[in-house]
């Protein structure tokens, strides 16, 4: 059996998104396709790492009963796609898959297992990757039957031209589009009104529309 390389699991509150506030397990794993100006989660094998089989990850897993389901997150879980075609169907808990949304062709392979996508849309004010809108768009072709919603950090440089385009792939695949405001030292980088306004363009262009910071942060939790 192949192993794969996991950074961490531990138990803790949704703090992103619309299930906020739902308990979950945590299963972070190393290594990520991306590097977002942004990041503030140490996801390197570098060292400090388990590393599991299918079936161990699956056992261990199983054996947590009070959660609302297991996020798997990184890093980039869908780089571990070959690894998840394997355990995935070992475990009866919900799953939470937390995705750059990049790996389209890597999604199509664990589809059948998962319940939840939590799909990034990279801005390049934010993150200062360039070009990422094309591989969502396929990545959000796959989604087409899952629930799935769109997570969107962002900061004071974000601009209309992104806006446009966010709203543009929602309304195409019928997502919601939750607005991340991005934190620097556990405090959100934009006022209150700054981030009420980006709400306001977003919804004069499609109604789908959140705002919800992390809240983890305010909560401080992991």
């Amino acid at each position: 059996m192949n192993k794969v390389k996991i950074k961490e699991i531990f138990e803790s509150i949704q703090g992103e998104g619309p299930y906020v506030g739902y308990k979950q397990l945590f299963v972070r794993f190393c290594n990520c396709n991306l590097k977002c100006n942004y990041c503030d989660t140490e996801f390197s094998s570098d060292n400090d790492y388990e590393e599991y089989n299918p079936c161990e990850l699956a056992d261990k897993v199983n054996s947590y009963k009070t959660i609302h389901s297991v996020s798997l997150t990184g890093g980039e879980p869908l780089l571990s796609a070959e690894f998840l075609k394997d355990f995935l169907p070992r475990t009866d808990k919900k799953i939470y898959l937390e995705t750059n949304a990049t790996l389209a062709e890597k999604f199509e392979e664990i589809k059948p297992f998962v319940d939840i996508v939590s799909a990034d849309i990279k801005l390049e004010s934010a993150t200062g990757i360039k070009g990422s809108y094309k591989f969502h768009e396929k990545f959000f072709e796959q989604c087409k039957g899952i629930e799935t919603f769109a997570k969107i950090v962002f900061n004071s440089k974000i601009t209309d031209e992104e806006i446009e385009n966010c709203c543009k792939l929602g309304k195409k695949f019928e997502i919601e589009l939750v607005l991340q405001p991005e934190m620097i030292n556990d405090k959100m980088s934009v006022s209150s009104d700054f981030a009420a306004d980006i709400l306001d363009k977003f919804l004069d262009k499609y109604e789908n529309v959140r705002l919800i910071p992390q809240v983890h942060k305010f909560l401080d939790v992991r």
